[in-house]
């Protein structure tokens, strides 16, 4: 009898997971758009689960079940668990549906900064910040992949370069010469 993938994952065999995603990629994914009604957060959770099962592929028993039962299992959970805390926070409404209230605005950068500037204040970051704004600003990669190269949760990668963007930009304006009070160049 041949032997599963999850033990293989579990054991760390080189593709072993990519095997697994191939395989059971599609069931999960049947999973989470049944439950999440947003294409971009079913792809954000269908990444978290297969994180998880990374993780936790050595707790899979075959003796009580299939693998696509305990991957299935897991996905329907998750999901789950994804709508309860979608559920305690109070939906936010689509930039479109705003349009209307929102008040004119150029569609024209309205400050361009010197990227020397942009270098330096970043030299000041920490090490894995750094590393997430090359991976996401130089690289290309978006948040999905940082997350699966570095390992990185993926909020946690959002989260990482959201607060260095605002951080980047406090420090750029700050050390801006010149700089005068309400001044919109």
């Amino acid at each position: 009898m041949r032997e599963g993938i999850l033990p293989r994952v579990s054991r760390g065999e080189p593709r072993a997971m990519n095997e697994c995603i191939q395989t059971y990629g599609g069931l999960v994914w049947t999973i989470t758009r049944r439950y999440v009604g947003n294409e971009s957060d079913a792809e954000d959770l269908v990444q978290e689960i297969f994180t998880e099962l990374w993780k936790v592929a050595d707790r899979y028993d075959e003796e009580r079940g299939t693998e696509s039962a305990y991957i299935g299992t897991m996905a329907r959970r998750r999901s789950i668990d994804w709508l309860r805390k979608a559920k305690r926070h109070p939906e936010a409404q689509p930039l479109l549906e705003l349009e209307d209230r929102l008040p004119h605005v150029d569609s024209k950068p309205t400050k361009s900064y010197d990227s020397a500037m942009v270098f330096e204040v970043l030299k000041k970051f920490p090490e894995d910040t750094r590393e997430l704004f090359e991976l996401h600003f130089e690289s290309g990669l978006t948040h999905p992949e940082i997350s699966e190269k570095t390992g990185v949760p993926l909020g946690t990668v959002k989260t990482k370069l959201r607060r260095g963007l605002v951080k980047l930009r406090q420090e750029v304006k700050r050390l801006e010469p010149g700089r005068e009070a309400g001044r919109h160049d």
